[in-house]
């Protein structure tokens, strides 16, 4: 907001106080109308917002006795927003451009009215926070991300689930109303202005900008600091809420939940919510991507002969493969659409590997059998491949 902007505007009648009005006066009509149009009381409603902004910054001026003083003459000199005219204008007006007065010297080098030689702006300049764009104006400040964990089991993790996670994060005081003040009448931080924000080594249209350090990033300031919040107003609390984990998500998987982080404040957005996901183990199944993984045992018979073989799902009927003829031990299948669920809808595979099971105890009649077989098989060897790789390399 520029200087013209708040010599034109009568601070007086936002507070609906007289001129000459107390400084007890002033500060009651404040309070009175902080509370009424403050942004936690008002969610969402801009016209409200905007009207606290209007207070906050009639407050900064008339609140202060230097200030107040100040402001009081630069409105006599301009007659209460409009210029007052000196004996010397013909027919007692004359025409003239308000902006030439605080634009700084005219083209050509001369003096600006009143021969003041930067222009009205650098007379009132220091006045009115340094005439800075922002003015007075208290800006939304939006919440703080929060970022938790939680464990799930193997199933909730594929299936997805809905589980009760407790939070603890910084909220509004609810001993001053996030004001930050004990009677709930902060003043607008004068050194950023309520932007919460300062520039810095900035050159022409380039600057960084910082938080304020004075108001650490608030925009206001408690007169009378909250003995809860200690003038911050922000006290820590705890919630517990139901967050709804995907289907199919992974161990160490970190995801977005908007809007569920901390609130924010004098209107602003909540913060982001970030999960850390944690998956349990599977005494029987595996995770590989959006497939999952099972190791089916067989017999020597069914790897040789082939054969239809069971296998188990998570959490469905198990289904059935064909296991063709002479299948290796090691061999992966898959049953298709058995798997996790994608972020689409669909599912993944269910990967079987098979491995042929080694009996440790044999009754006396599959020895003998074994032992018909292995004479059947003497000239068979499976190693002469081997050996004669080895030789030619």
């Amino acid at each position: 907001m520029s200087t013209k902007d708040f010599v034109e505007k009568d601070y007086y009648k936002v507070l609906g106080v007289p001129k000459d009005a107390t400084e007890a006066e002033i500060k009651k009509a404040y309070r009175k109308l902080a509370r009424e149009f403050h942004p936690d009381a008002n969610k969402g409603d801009a016209k409200a917002e905007e009207r606290f902004k209007e207070v906050s910054e009639a407050n900064d001026i008339l609140g202060d006795p230097k200030r107040r003083k100040e402001y009081d003459e630069a409105r006599a000199l301009f007659g209460n927003g409009g210029f007052r005219p000196g004996p010397g204008a013909a027919g007692g007006s004359f025409n003239f451009d308000l902006g030439d007065l605080f634009g700084g010297a005219p083209a050509g080098g001369q003096q600006g009215a009143g021969g003041f030689g930067g222009g009205l702006g650098d007379v009132f300049g220091g006045l009115f926070n340094r005439g800075t764009a922002t003015g007075t104006r208290v800006q939304p400040r939006r919440g703080q991300d929060i970022e938790s964990e939680v464990t799930l089991s193997f199933t909730e993790a594929v299936d997805g689930a809905t589980v009760p996670l407790r939070m603890s994060s910084s909220a509004p005081c609810k001993a001053c109303s996030g004001t930050g003040d004990k009677n709930g009448t902060p003043r607008v931080c004068p050194t950023c202005v309520g932007t919460g924000q300062v520039s810095r080594g900035g050159s022409g249209s380039f600057s960084l900008t910082d938080p304020c350090v004075d108001c650490k990033g608030r925009g206001l300031i408690a007169q009378d600091p909250c003995d809860v919040c200690k003038g911050s107003g922000r006290a820590r609390s705890s919630r517990t809420m139901q967050v709804r984990v995907p289907a199919g998500v992974s161990d160490g998987q970190r995801i977005r939940l908007r809007g569920k982080g901390a609130p924010g404040e004098r209107g602003g957005p909540a913060g982001d919510l970030y999960v850390v996901v944690h998956v349990g183990t599977h005494p029987v199944f595996g995770r590989r991507g959006d497939n999952l993984t099972v190791t089916v045992p067989v017999s020597y018979t069914e790897a040789v002969l082939g054969g239809e073989v069971k296998v188990p799902t998570l959490g469905g009927p198990p289904v059935t493969l064909k296991l063709p003829a002479g299948t290796p031990n090691g061999r992966t299948m898959r049953a298709r659409g058995k798997g996790a669920v994608r972020k689409d809808g669909t599912r993944g595979d269910l990967l079987v590997t098979v491995e042929v099971a080694v009996p440790e105890d044999l009754s006396d009649k599959a020895k003998e059998a074994l032992e018909a077989y292995r004479e059947a098989t003497a000239d068979e060897d499976p190693r002469a491949e081997l050996f004669q790789a080895a030789k030619g390399a």
